[in-house]
Formats: structure tokens, sequence, C-alpha cells
């Protein structure tokens, strides 16, 4: 009689929908996928979330005995004490808190920021959220209660809000005042920002069981997205991650937490141990769908357009801050198209500077991040944008070192059933690594330092 396979199920609540993968513990294969959109904006009901988890099969994954959940990370969710949201959840790409984040910097100055919680507060952080809704909507900021992030709500939603909310190390690294070094929150940063105290989510363990829900689903501790990523790729320290989906970032494994004092690179949590020193851009595979709608074709047609171009897209180039950008800091930024002559007003031109400009905004990232940690010692790139042959070329010319590009899946939920598989078994699987595609630099390369020239002058414009 043949046994079935025992099945562990992941969630990744992103931006733009909630993918649900099912995969076999012992293999790490495929079994079942679903998916279910989000509403677009820059803040939402955090129902919708919910609503989109029991569209994707998420209450009851095919066969799974367990689940882990993970999400897009700064996102706030505002709680009463009844444990109901006191407004729409503010999503980590909405740039309303700049000013408050810059008065929380110029408070308590940077280096004690630093020190305390590895990153200076910008827009997209929990921290400058709260400073954001005291000053602008002080009824709603007097109701809070409790502030979550999306995986730690849906979470403690899959539990039917049963006791107190948790969280990860992952997440709690990115509101602001928790400490990546010391693994313990900072209250007097979080009272700095509201005027006073609130609850936070308890802290659980990597391998942690967070629960079991109503249906006998063994729910695991979750993590943010980013550090899913990381450990569906099975990332060793000195790994360096390009992940292109709504927005870019750009990410290391290490042992050590960067400081930062310019702001760029903040220091999240790994999902197991250590750090991820990451550079989150505002802007990513949106861009090149701006583009193709411009263009009247598909993101496929786009990127064989990108083919036909001189390497230097006929010294044209895409500004590509279409929705200000956070990295630099530029929230009232816009994009641009340089450089445009009668020669490269045409399509291969147009959509080869879009690929060259997002690359651009990569490539700076890259560089932070080396400056700061060295040389990777690999490089990978994932995400729905890094299907485009072009923009990986691009990327791989402009930084100078090969890239390994996985076969496409959806890393986030991957990695959340690993971390589910943790949970139900009390070990990590080692799932086999996935097939590889490898791009190197093209070996005539003189066009690089005068594309990447005319973007730094063009970005700090």
């Amino acid at each position: 009689m043949t046994m079935r396979p025992q099945l562990v199920a992941g969630i990744d609540a992103s931006t733009q929908q909630t993918k649900l993968v099912v995969v076999d513990v012992t293999t790490g294969e495929l079994v079942h996928s679903s998916a279910a959109p989000h509403p677009d904006g820059t803040e939402l009901n955090p129902q919708h979330w919910w609503v989109a988890l029991q569209s994707a099969g998420g209450m009851r994954p095919v066969g799974a005995s367990a689940l882990a959940v993970a999400a897009q990370q700064h996102t706030s969710i505002f709680l009463d004490e009844a444990g109901r949201p006191v407004r729409p959840a503010i999503l980590w790409n909405d740039l309303r808190a700049s000013r408050a984040a810059r008065e929380l910097r110029a408070e308590l100055g940077d280096q004690r920021w630093l020190s305390s919680v590895g990153l200076l507060p910008d827009a997209a952080h929990p921290v400058s959220k709260l400073r954001w809704l005291a000053e602008h909507e002080p009824d709603a900021a007097e109701r809070v209660d409790t502030v979550l992030l999306p995986h730690d709500w849906l979470t403690w939603k899959l539990l039917g809000e049963d006791g107190t909310p948790t969280t990860d190390r992952s997440d709690a690294s990115t509101t602001g005042y928790w400490s990546p070094s010391t693994g313990r929150y900072q209250p007097e940063l979080l009272e700095r920002a509201l005027g006073r105290s609130v609850r936070t989510p308890d802290i659980l363990s990597p391998e942690a069981v967070a629960g079991t829900t109503s249906s006998g689903l063994v729910l695991a501790a979750g993590c943010g997205d980013n550090a899913a990523t990381h450990l569906a790729l099975d990332t060793e320290p000195g790994d360096l991650v390009i992940s292109i989906g709504t927005s870019t970032t750009v990410s290391m494994r290490t042992g050590e937490q960067s400081a930062d004092p310019a702001g760029t690179i903040e220091t999240m949590a790994d999902a197991r141990a250590g750090f991820i020193p990451i550079v989150v851009l505002l802007n990513g595979a949106r861009v090149v769908g701006a583009t193709a709608r411009l263009l009247g074709v598909t993101i496929e047609q786009l990127d064989g357009l990108a083919r036909e171009s001189d390497p230097d897209a006929a010294s044209a180039l895409l500004v590509p801050h279409l929705d200000g950008e956070r990295n630099p800091s530029s929230p009232t930024a816009s994009g641009s198209f340089i450089g445009l002559s009668r020669r490269s007003m045409t399509p291969p031109a147009l959509a080869r500077a879009t690929y060259l400009g997002l690359a651009c905004s990569i490539a700076e990232a890259f560089d932070a991040l080396v400056a700061a940690h060295g040389a990777p010692s690999r490089v990978l790139i994932v995400g729905g944008g890094a299907r485009a042959q072009s923009l990986r070329q691009a990327i791989t010319d402009l930084i100078g070192t090969e890239l390994e590009w996985p076969a496409h899946r959806e890393h986030a939920a991957f990695g959340a059933a690993r971390q589910a598989a943790w949970a139900l078994t009390g070990s990590l699987p080692e799932w086999p690594g996935r097939s590889v595609t490898r791009t190197a630099p093209s070996p005539q390369r003189r066009w690089v330092e005068d594309v990447r020239d005319r973007y730094r002058m063009a970005a700090d414009h």
C-alpha cells in the first residue's frame, strides 16, 4: 500500500495578492497552488487580506497538516482594545509619514537609532506611521491598543483571535522599536512615536508552533516575506538576493547587522539566525509594466524589443521613480526619460532604457551592500520581474557579477511552507535546490560606466 505524502502549506500575503502553496514535506515538490487578488492602494482595510486568504484556501489547505504565513513587511495595522482596526492599514509603500520620520531622527539623533534598532526611521516603518497617526488622526491614535504587521494579524486571525498575538524576529525588526541585536522591544521609542505605550506581539522562535487552528492545522510562527524568500532559497551568509516584485529589494544574509549612517541599508533579522541587511526600492516590476502599456505591447514583447536596441539604448535612460523613491529618500520624486533624441525615440530604445534605469537603481543598492559587507559569494535574482532576460542581462552587466536565476516559483510562499515543515517535524527540511539559469556579464561592456554616470546625475536631481 502506497503511503500518502505528508503535506504542509505556505502563504504569502504580498502587496498585490495572497498566494498559497501546498508542498510535500520530504521533497518540497509543489502539490497545489492558488491565489486571490488584493485591491490596489497604499492604505487598505485589513479585512481584504483575510478574505483573500480564505478565497485562496488558507483556512483548510488541501491535505496539509501545517501552515505558516509570510507577508509584506512594514505595513501597519492599528487595533483597538476589542481587536478591531481603528482605521485602514497603512502599507509599506505609503509615503505620508516621511516628515514624521525626519522628526523622529532629529529628536534622538541618527546614532541613537542605529545603535538601538539598526535603522533610521523612514516613511515605511511602523514607528514613523505611529507618529504620523498621533499628529494627524489623534482620535484614532487614542484608540490604538495594539500594533501588528500583516503576518502577525493573519496568524492571530487563523487562531480565532485567541490569546496574545505573536510575531517573529524578522518582522519585529522592521518596526523601528525592536532591536535585532538584543532581541528586545525598545518601549521608549514606541512611546516617543505615539506619546504612550501600546501592546506589541510576543516574539516566537522560528521553529515554534504559534497554535492549532479550529480545523486541527498546526500553525507555525511565520515571518516577513524577505526572510521567507531567503528561507526558500536556503541562503548562507554572504549570499545576496535581488527580488523584483511590486517593489525591488536587494539583500544579503550576514552574521552581523549593518549600521548605515546614510540610511540606505536597513538591518532586518533573518528567520533563522543572523541578519538580512537590505536596501528597499519602491519601484520594481510595475515600472516595466508602465512602459509596456505606453508602447502598447505585452511584457514579453517589451523584453524582445529591448534586445533589438543598442546596449546603451541610444543614450536614453529611464529614471524609474514612478512612485517616488525610498532609496535614495525622495518621496516626491517622479520618473523621467532622459537623453531622448530622434535616434532614441523608438520602441526598442525606450524598452532598453526602461530596463537600464531599473537595473541602475539595483546596481546602486548592490554597491552599498558590497561596501558594507564585502563581495557576495553568490548573487541570486527572483521575483516576477526577474523573468525578463533583458533585465537580468542589464543587471549583471552593470554590477559585473554573474546572476543565478532559480526556476521561477513563489519563493516567499515556499519559504513559509518550509517553516511550516520545521514547526511540524521539529527540523528544518533540506529540500533539493531548483534548476538555475546563469547570466554572465557581456564581453563588451564599455558603455556601462557612462550609463551609470548618467543615472547618478539624473537621480541626484
